[in-house]
Order: C-alpha cells, then structure tokens, then sequence
C-alpha cells in the first residue's frame, strides 16, 4: 500500500500502526481508520502488485502476459472527490489504464525523456512544462495506453474515482545489450587490471578506453548468440514465464492418492511451458525451476500438454498403468496439469 496526495507520498507511520502477531513484531499494520481519514481528507490509495492478490486479476495479468510476451504487474489507485494523485511524471513502462469506477480527467503531455530507462527518474517540475498533448476524461470501462516516458497526470472532480494501471515491463535493447556485455566477463583479457595511470605524463586517459572499446568490439564480433542462456532466450522471443498460479492447490495435494486411470486432468496455465528434450531427459520450464523427467514420458507429457482435458488411462497405449498414475501425480503435485473433479 501507499499513500499520496498533492504528488506526494505520505509517510507511512501516518497511516499504519505496530502490533504483535505470536512473538513477531509487525511495524506497518494498516490502520484502516487513520487510513480511511487521509483519504477523506483527499488522500488518494494505492494497492500495488494487486496482481499478487486478487485471482481474477492474477488471471487477466497472466492471459496479458501470454499475448504480449513481457510481464505485467498492477496496481489500483483510488481517488477521493476533487483530488490528484501522482505529480505529472513518467513511467519506466508501457501503462494500460482500465478506469473501473467513476471519472477520472487525465493529462498527456510530451515525453521529457524518449523511452526512458529505470535510470531515468522523473522530474515533476520539467515533467509539468511539457506540451500538453491531449485531455480526456475516462469512465468506467474505457482504456488508455500510455508508452513509457509520456507525462501524464489525473484527477478526479466529481465523485471517487478508481482506475487499475497494467505495467508492461517489456525487454528492451539496453537489457539485452547488459546481458551480452556481462557475458565478457568469462574472457580472462577483460578481467585484467588498468594499467596506472600514475607518472603518466601528458597521456590521455581517454586513449585507453579507446583501446578497451576496440577489444570489445572485436570480441563482439564473434559472438556467438547460442552462449546466451534460456531465460535470456525465452525474453528476447517474447516468452515470458511466470511460475503456476496454483489456486485449489492444496486439495490437489491431499487427494494425490485418489488419481487413478479415470480421473480427468488438464493443464492449469492458459499457455503451454517449454519443453526441452535432452539426450536421456525432458525439462518442462515452470518459471521458478525447472521439472526434469525421464526421456521416455516426454510424448505422454506433450499430449497432456496440449491445452485438452485427458484422463489418465488415454495413456495406456504408451505406459502401464502404475508408471501413467505415477507421472500424472507428479505432474499434479508440480502444479503442471490439475484435475477435473466431477468431469
């Protein structure tokens, strides 16, 4: 949570309290009443990472994710009447604003920096004398995109007012640039330390970056693309991978032991994970790690894979019955596939 009004962040000791929960200290518990009179006094409130929260967010996000090829992440912001939130600045990037409830009135202005960087922190005042580039009022179900670095600020007039912001956190060519000059480090010549510069005379020191520049773009040159890993990969072609959502996980734990030839399975994220055939294995990317099985089940994983409620004895052509049980119950426990109680 924060707290912001007038393009300020308020501190949060203004609105939270201490508590005690067993022998753990907890510093910055939400006071809901000091909370709800800051924003009856024109405070407005931001619940971040709402996708980390609210399922049917946590859904959107991920089907976005699948479509855009970059992670997302959200949060909500509520305006009271006749207040602002943020000062005019810029995002690091691409916003989807979703006004859900009442009418927020926004301003864009021209960008200050063009596709800015995380480095590039806003400045409100020089952000605020920018060209305005259009105004425009939204109400509930109406969408605005703003590509990163475009000023733009709201407020409210009439009523409360509460809109989601979806954060595209796309790859951009610095980040891949960073990834590949990082991979230099395996060369023991760019490990080497500069020579001093001390009794130096007259030199320019700008002559040695010229000379480090040159290695490098002679290094560059052969390098090879293959060297880079599978997450690197995986961004620049627009695959971003996000562990499972497991909701109801837990009952799927518990009744592990209840699958059998007729229990109905399908799997549980909106997109396919890769899959990887090795010499003697199959890796499935989950995200968070990597699930490594045996290369024999790597066609029977794949069919359960394709997106189709299966039942487990469809499997009879290629495994017998204990190894079929064994593998689904893996893949259940994993948060692959989950099952389809009552189909």
């Amino acid at each position: 949570v924060r707290v912001v009004r007038d393009g300020e962040v308020l501190d949060p000791a203004s609105w939270t309290r201490t508590a005690r929960t067993g022998r753990v200290r907890i510093d910055d518990l939400v006071d809901p009443g000091r909370l709800l009179a800051l924003f009856d006094d024109g405070a407005t409130i931001v619940l971040q990472s709402l996708q980390r929260w609210w399922p049917p967010l946590t859904r959107f996000c991920r089907a976005l994710e699948d479509a855009l090829g970059h992670p997302t992440q959200a949060n909500a912001y509520l305006t009271p009447p006749g207040a602002a939130g943020l000062a005019p600045h810029h995002d690091t990037h691409d916003v989807f604003v979703l006004q859900v409830h009442g009418t927020k009135h926004w301003t864009v202005r021209e960008p200050l920096v063009v596709a800015p960087l995380a480095r590039h922190t806003s400045d409100h005042e020089r952000c605020a004398q920018q060209p305005v580039l259009f105004e425009a009022d939204l109400h509930p179900g109406d969408c605005l995109y703003l590509p990163r670095g475009f000023v733009h600020s709201a407020a409210t007039q009439h009523g409360a007012s509460l809109h989601l912001t979806i954060g595209v956190l796309a790859t951009t060519m610095h980040d891949v640039l960073r990834r590949i000059v990082d991979r230099a480090a395996e060369e023991p010549d760019f490990r080497r330390t500069l020579r001093s510069r001390a009794g130096a005379g007259d030199d320019d020191p700008r002559a040695l970056v010229k000379e480090i520049v040159a290695e490098l773009t002679h290094w560059l040159e052969g390098f090879d693309p293959d060297t880079l890993d599978d997450t690197t990969v995986h961004r620049l072609l627009g695959r971003t991978r996000r562990p499972p959502v497991l909701d109801g996980h837990l009952l799927e734990l518990v009744g592990l032991a209840s699958i059998d030839d007729s229990t109905v399975v399908v799997r549980r994220a909106p997109s396919p994970p890769p899959l990887h055939e090795r010499d003697d294995r199959v890796e499935i990317d989950l995200g968070d790690r990597t699930l490594r099985l045996p290369a024999r089940v790597g066609a029977p994983v794949a069919s359960l894979l394709d997106g189709a409620p299966h039942t487990v004895g469809e499997l009879a052509a290629s495994m017998d019955q204990s190894s079929r049980q064994v593998l689904v119950r893996r893949l259940v426990r994993e948060g692959v596939l989950r099952t389809c109680r009552g189909a």
